[in-house]
């Protein structure tokens, strides 16, 4: 799928945000336009990376603003950036989401026993290529990991890119532990200790923190897309979440391409980035 960005603001700031456009220049939202399915019949899905490997900066998709670009998660009035907990530095995979889905928080998880967080399901892409904030791929599911995130059910599905060279020999999560030792036990660290520098607790996990298959992570991810179809038809209760879309032809929350046009406008011009604060380059060291 051809997609283009088009940034907003200036970088490192408040105020920076990522647009997307589709191959006739039509803006449109990463969480509801891009179709969920690359190829539907070999199970290959697209993703959206909002943070690119080895970078900190806790990029997200915008669920709650209209076209929901990328911007910077905010705590306590600051940009957020992930801590490098020793010997990860920053993110250890391309990080993203799998468009048209939604982890509904009024569902309550028979596997976990916890709602959802609502978001659209999280990837980490295990393939060589460091990908760039905005970029679309398709990509193969291996399985995924069952965090509990303060109390929400907060799926980690393991991808590979389908253009890695080596993406022909992943096709579960055994092939992960098989090929890429280590990778998925600093997976589990990762997500384990990414908040504690923050001063929480170690996260949780379902199923003692096993990661499951591909044909569970699957299934996982069609349920998502089963509760974002009900979210962009107005059957389910969107709250805060922003619904705008310009593709969903079928959908309430359907805008013109004029109205999205009119979003993009009005957010600030791109500027010269602010800098990186050094403290992002710090170590975080702590004995489990």
């Amino acid at each position: 799928m051809s997609v283009t960005v088009e940034e907003r603001g200036r970088p490192n700031s408040l105020d920076y945000r990522v647009f997307f456009k589709n191959a006739v220049g039509k803006y449109i939202s990463p969480f509801h336009d891009i179709p969920i399915y690359a190829n539907e019949a070999e199970h290959i899905f697209h993703a959206v990376v909002e943070v690119p490997r080895w970078t900190n900066a806790k990029m997200e998709i915008a669920t709650k603003d209209p076209l929901n670009p990328l911007k910077q998660d905010i705590k306590k009035g600051n940009l957020r950036y992930v801590a490098n907990v020793f010997p990860h530095k920053g993110y250890i995979w391309n990080y993203g989401a799998i468009p048209q889905t939604w982890e509904d928080p009024n569902h309550k998880d028979s596997d976990t026993g916890c709602c959802g967080d609502n978001d659209p399901i999280d990837i980490c892409d295990i393939g060589n290529k460091v990908c760039s904030r905005g970029e679309i791929i398709k990509v193969k599911v291996l399985g995924t990991l069952a965090l509990i995130d303060e109390g929400e059910t907060d799926w980690k599905v393991i991808v590979i890119n389908t253009e890695d060279p080596e993406s022909a020999d992943f096709n579960d999560i055994d092939d992960v532990r098989r090929l890429k030792p280590g990778y998925l036990e600093a997976t589990f660290d990762w997500f384990k200790r990414y908040k504690v520098p923050d001063g929480k607790p170690e996260n949780q996990f379902a199923f003692n923190g096993e990661f499951k298959d591909r044909d569970f992570a699957i299934k996982t991810i069609k349920d998502t897309h089963e509760f974002w179809k009900a979210l962009i038809s107005k059957n389910s209760n969107a709250g805060e979440l922003n619904c705008m879309n310009t593709g969903v032809s079928d959908s309430p929350f359907c805008c013109s391409a004029e109205d999205a046009e009119a979003v993009v406008k009005s957010a600030c011009a791109f500027g010269v980035e602010d800098p990186i604060p050094s403290s992002v380059d710090q170590w975080y060291y702590y004995e489990n």
